[in-house]
């Protein structure tokens, strides 16, 4: 499938000025110009999309997502359900990141596997982290390191709970044998390795995070810690934190995430650091609040787009060691996303190539599993 999206305003998340973008299969072919006549010289079928007034953009990488629900804490009738594609695909996220949380003895990872490769056979790319919320961690092959090394969808261990009545109140040493195997597992199969913290509200924040830091062979890119606007106490420790190499991610469940972002940046937080989650599907949690509060920074709290943007794209691929997502870029994956530049409405989504959304709408129905 051939696809040009010409004449679009291309933020790749750094703004690149009006062009054009060549969609080649599942990848990006060419960012300039691009004659519509050779490719009818190809003769081979192609889609045109004119951008005109629009900004393209890459598909949103959401790190952080309850895929086959979440909830369940005030009993069996608050369980949440499963996330749709539909819902992924009209916030335009393209990238997914499926988890366990709490509850992982009504729900279990063989089911979190299944949920992640049909989203991706649907068109999103969903890939996902194993144990949950407790230690020691739930796993399909009976550690974590295996889990990684053998599961192609599983890229990191978590969410791990901290500061938190619901943790299984781990140790440090705990905590640094499970950072360590999620490492090594990471590294034999060429994925994150990432392990990633559940921040609950207690009063001893993160301090288990820097511990592992000060007294252990710990790399700060392999931590990677949720739910850090809590609280400005929590924010200032997740600031430092970010500070000394790991990752730190906003989850959108409460409206209001532009302030946040912008106490992050004031307190002097590393942006490179800094990703943004939907926490979907707890109770309040959406995939559309990702999208919905992308364009409330930009809209109400008076920020660029192309300063908020990576938060929500190239960041949490970096720290996900996904190289071909969260950028437009030549060979980077044909994730695109098309906003009218007025109004940031969501025009056009592509998945690998695969036009999803049209004027709003979903418009295509797959054979190898559809929407």
């Amino acid at each position: 499938m051939l696809t040009l999206i010409r004449n679009g305003t291309l933020l790749i998340p750094a703004p690149a000025g009006v062009q054009s973008l060549l969609l080649v299969g599942d990848r990006i072919a060419r960012l300039g110009p691009v004659e519509e006549s050779a490719l009818s010289a190809l003769g081979l079928p192609f889609e045109v999309v004119d951008a005109s007034g629009c900004l393209v953009i890459p598909g949103l990488v959401d790190p952080h997502e309850h895929i086959i629900g979440a909830g369940g804490e005030k009993g069996f009738s608050s369980r949440m359900p499963e996330v749709r594609v539909e819902q992924l695909l009209l916030a335009g996220i393209t990238t997914v990141v499926g988890c366990l949380g709490t509850d992982s003895s009504t729900r279990h990872l063989g089911a979190l596997v299944g949920k992640a490769r049909q989203l991706t056979e649907q068109g999103v790319t969903a890939l996902l982290y194993t144990g949950g919320f407790h230690l020691p961690p739930r796993t399909l092959t009976g550690s974590v390191e295996d889990d990684l090394t053998f599961i192609d969808c599983m890229i990191g261990v978590g969410e791990v709970a901290i500061s938190d009545v619901r943790s299984s109140q781990p140790t440090v040493d705990e905590l640094a044998r499970l950072v360590s195997s999620a490492l090594v597992g990471g590294r034999t199969a060429g994925k994150a390795g990432v392990t990633h913290f559940h921040a609950g509200p207690g009063r001893a924040r993160l301090a288990m995070l820097h511990a592992l830091l000060d007294g252990y062979e710990v790399l700060p890119e392999s931590l990677y810690v949720t739910h850090a606007n809590r609280t400005e106490a929590l924010m200032d420790d997740a600031i430092a934190l970010a500070r000394r190499g790991a990752f730190v991610d906003l989850d959108t469940v409460d409206p209001g995430l532009g302030p946040w972002i912008r106490y992050y940046l004031d307190h002097g937080g590393a942006p490179g650091q800094l990703t943004v989650s939907s926490d979907a599907h707890t109770a309040g949690a959406s995939p559309a609040r990702l999208l919905e509060e992308l364009i409330s920074t930009v809209r109400e709290h008076g920020f660029a787009l192309d300063r908020v943007l990576p938060f929500f794209t190239s960041n949490p691929a970096t720290a996900l060691k996904l190289p071909r997502k969260g950028r437009l870029a030549l060979g980077a994956d044909a994730d695109v996303l098309v906003m009218k530049e007025d109004t940031l409405e969501l025009l056009h989504v592509f998945t690998r190539g695969q036009h999803r959304v049209g004027d709003g709408q979903i418009v295509v129905a797959q054979g190898d599993g559809g929407v």
